[in-house]
């Protein structure tokens, strides 16, 4: 398969990352070098004309599409300072911490397994996470390259070696980059749409329960490679979600700048009704992709693909 390249620039000096898959053998004859990871947030950094910004997120639990890295990369230093090990079972995050553990779930499948993320990435537009050869492997999307996933937050992983993880000082972002902006820029700039006072009387969806495995209740939530089974949607859609607002005004403006197609749906998070601005629904990644495409070319660059039913 093709290999696409993904460039992080950020404060430190990193590694070149892959965000796409690999066929070549699991190790290419390669032996890692000993891990040297550090416990790592990070300052926010920009991609192209993308930023970033990575916190804690001990609440993460997002739908979207996974690809995966190997071989090419075995060996290499991760963004954390680990070194990447394609049999390993680990991944790259944009903005997570790392390391910590998170859950993937195959929604085409209900194969689930716990991984490890220690690296930064996928930049490709349309992907949440990228993992391992072996992971990919494990949750049976390796030949064809992608998969539709959730992906929940686990927990804090030891460093290497068994060292407990030590939170790193947070860096100065005031002085280092723009700050973050507390609410999608599209909307910040357009005026209220006449008319509007409130939002409609809608159906409003509540979002699932994290996967829980049926097969082990003991199941272990670190990366052992043991792989279960949960309960997914017999049938998923893709759709691009340029943004959610629990202000109902800011999703109708945003909806008014990109313009038609563009749907309002709603769901409540935590006690919290969400007001999600979206594009489909598409049942083939390579459809989403376009459609992502043509909402980014509108100055939309936070809209991603989720999966939903």
């Amino acid at each position: 398969m093709i290999q696409k390249a993904r460039t992080l620039a950020a404060a430190t000096s990193l590694a070149a990352l892959a965000a796409a898959c690999t066929t070549g053998p699991g190790d290419n004859g390669v032996t890692v070098p000993p891990n040297a990871g550090v416990y790592k947030v990070g300052a926010p950094y920009q991609v192209a004309d993308t930023w970033y910004y990575p916190r804690e997120q001990p609440d993460y639990d997002e739908t979207g599409i996974a690809s995966w890295y190997g071989a090419t990369f075995h060996g290499r230093a991760t963004a954390n300072g680990e070194r990447f090990d394609s049999n390993a079972l680990t991944g790259a995050h944009r903005t997570l911490p790392m390391p910590v553990n998170v859950r993937v779930t195959n929604l085409d499948n209900g194969k689930s397994l716990v991984v490890r993320i220690n690296d930064r990435g996928p930049f490709a537009k349309g992907r949440i996470i990228d993992l391992s050869e072996r992971a990919a492997s494990l949750l049976g999307y390796k030949s064809q390259g992608t998969a539709r996933v959730r992906v929940t937050f686990v927990g804090q992983a030891d460093l290497p070696g068994g060292r407990a993880a030590h939170p790193e000082t947070p860096p100065d972002i005031a002085s280092a980059v723009p700050a973050a902006p507390t609410d999608r820029i599209a909307s910040a700039t357009l005026a209220p749409v006449p008319g509007t006072a409130s939002a409609p009387d809608v159906q409003v969806d509540a979002l699932p329960p994290p996967p829980v495995p049926t097969a082990d209740a003991a199941v272990a939530v670190q990366p052992t490679g043991i792989v279960t089974t949960v309960p997914v949607p017999v049938a998923t859609h893709l759709y691009v979600q340029a943004g959610a607002f629990t202000s109902y005004q800011n999703a109708l403006r945003l909806q008014a700048h990109l313009g038609a197609g563009m749907k309002i749906s709603s769901i409540v998070q935590n006690g919290q009704t969400h007001y999600r601005v979206r594009l489909g629904p598409f049942d083939e990644i390579g459809e989403a992709d376009r459609a992502l495409a043509r909402v980014s070319g509108l100055g939309s660059n936070d809209a991603r693909i989720v999966v939903d039913q």
